[in-house]
Parts: C-alpha cells; structure tokens; sequence
C-alpha cells in the first residue's frame, strides 16, 4: 500500500511529466528540458535524470519510428546522430563525481539559450551541402556532450536541425531518432555508474501513463491550435524555469 505520506509528491511528479508529453505532443520536442527543468528544482539533476530514462526513450522511440521519413531522415543525419551517441557516452561518467547543483545551473544556461533563441527569432544561416557534412557531426558531438552532462538534447541539436532546413516530417523524425539514441546511451552510462536504482527504474515506468496521456492530449490540441503561439508560450514557460535553475545552481 502507498504510504499516504509519498502520495501528493507522487502526483506532483505525475504532473510533471504529463506536462511534458503535452508539450512534445504539441510541438514534438521538450519533455525531458521540461520534466528535468521541474524536477530538479526539488531533487538533485542526476536522479532526475534517471527517473526521466524511460518515459523519454519510450515517446523518442515512437517518435522516430513514425513520420515515414525513416531512411532518409537517417541517411541525412547519419554523422550527427553517431556523434550524439559518442558525446553523451564519454562524458556521462562524469554526473557521479560532478557538483550536481553546478549541473543543474549549466541545464538552466542551456534551457535560457534555448528560450530566447525561439523568442527573439534569429535563424541559423543554411550552411551550403560541404560545410553541412563536416558540421553536422560537429553538432551531433556537442549536442550530446550536452545531452550528457545535464539530460538535455535541445542545444544546439534542435536549432541546427532547424538551419539544415529539415522538412517537417524529416525535422521531427531527425530529433526523435537523436533523442532515442542519447537517451539509451545516456541510460547505459547511468546504469554503469550506479546511479539508475530499481525505484528510480520502477518510477520511470509508472509515469509512462501520464506522459503518454499527455503526449495524445498534445497532439489533440496540435491540430486544433495555431502552434506558433503556442511554441511561443512554452519558451517563455522555459525560461522562467532555466533561470530559476541557473540562480539556484550558480549563484
């Protein structure tokens, strides 16, 4: 029987990650930058982290799967997701002895960059076919040494797809094969230091419901809502967190 005691934080954390599959289910991206952002206000970034494991591999393995772009989205982006795989995986040993709380500041940088980048607009120039087969590996090593120190694939994956000049579909499907494959690596070099514990597990898998709730709930208002505004308010949402993050963490 739950002890009536863990209950409200159980729902809290329920919360959370319905938040988060709404959102991906409106714009496709953004549950774990949300759930992480939230969670660790309350929790240290790497056991936030751990809890996030499966609900983002599950909704990133749909992701990617989907959209009927899989071969060419993958041919495209072969080199930048196999440096995704290899950034997160060397740097990830890194969370066991790392100041978690300077962990979660750089995550609150990383969340504000990604906020006023979508806010105020700018577009990353189109890199010519040449400079886009040596770069885009580039940004797959960064993306996931990123990804690999505070859980969070958004930069620069998500504005370097944008300046690729991805097709919808392909973008979505781009981002959601990515994500996958930092997010298992990520889960291999928790579990190898430690740090995925059977209740961290477990607690993974119980908030699949919510988070798959909210991800159908997304795309329900997705195709009902203008999503420009939308994106809008979640990057706003997103930098209220990033900040709150970077004070508690650096300062």
């Amino acid at each position: 029987m739950l002890d009536s005691s863990l209950l409200p934080q159980a729902l809290i954390v329920a919360g959370i990650f319905l938040l988060g599959g709404f959102v991906k289910g409106v714009v496709g991206f953004g549950l774990p930058t949300i759930t992480l952002g939230l969670l660790a206000l309350t929790r240290p970034l790497p056991e936030a982290m751990a809890l996030a494991v499966a609900p983002t591999l599950a909704t990133n393995i749909w992701q990617g799967l989907a959209g009927g772009q899989l071969r060419a989205t993958f041919l495209r982006l072969r080199g930048f997701l196999l440096l995704s795989g290899v950034g997160t995986l060397a740097v990830s040993g890194l969370l066991a002895r790392s100041d978690a709380r300077l962990l979660a500041g750089l995550l609150g940088i990383l969340v504000v960059a990604s906020s006023l980048l979508s806010l105020l607009g700018p577009r990353w120039p189109q890199p010519s076919a040449e400079r886009e087969r040596w770069l885009s590996p580039v940004m797959g090593l960064l993306s996931g040494i990123a990804n690999g120190l505070t859980g969070s694939y958004m930069m620069p994956a998500a504005p370097w797809l944008s300046a690729i000049r991805l097709p919808p579909d392909q973008f979505v499907q781009g981002f959601g094969l990515g994500a996958t494959l930092v997010t298992a690596t990520l889960a291999l070099g928790l579990a190898g230091q430690g740090m995925i514990s059977t209740e961290l597990g477990l607690g993974g898998l119980a908030v699949l419901a919510p988070t798959f709730l909210g991800l159908w709930l997304g795309r329900l208002v997705r195709a009902a809502l203008a999503e420009k505004w939308f994106r809008q308010a979640v990057q706003a949402f997103l930098l209220l967190i990033g900040l709150q993050l970077v004070i508690r963490g650096l300062f």
